[in-house]
């Protein structure tokens, strides 16, 4: 069984909305899937994703293979969580002085 990570199509017709799920790379794009792993909303302008990285990375190492726009997904998502602890030590020394 060849397993992808992979956009499920949701949302309403000129307003769609996805999940991110592990699905057997057989089955249909909105048919059976094996774990919903996060969202992205398209229409949302900033940060319109979220994803469980973790549970990326554990099927990644199971075989699973993202599809091209998840891999833009997870590498955007990787620089986000990147950058937030940075901003967020930054963010007590501005604010004490």
């Amino acid at each position: 069984m060849s397993v992808s990570i992979r956009l499920r199509r949701e949302g309403t017709t000129n307003r769609p909305y996805y999940k991110v799920v592990v699905a057997d790379s057989r089955s249909p794009r909105d048919g059976k899937f094996i774990e919903i792993i996060g969202t992205y909303d398209p229409v949302k302008k900033d940060h319109n994703s979220t994803l469980k990285l973790d549970r990326i990375d554990h099927w990644i190492s199971k075989g699973a293979r993202p599809s091209d726009t998840v891999r833009s997904l997870i590498k955007k998502n990787r620089m986000v969580a990147a950058a937030q602890p940075a901003e967020a030590e930054a963010a007590p020394a501005g604010a004490a002085s």
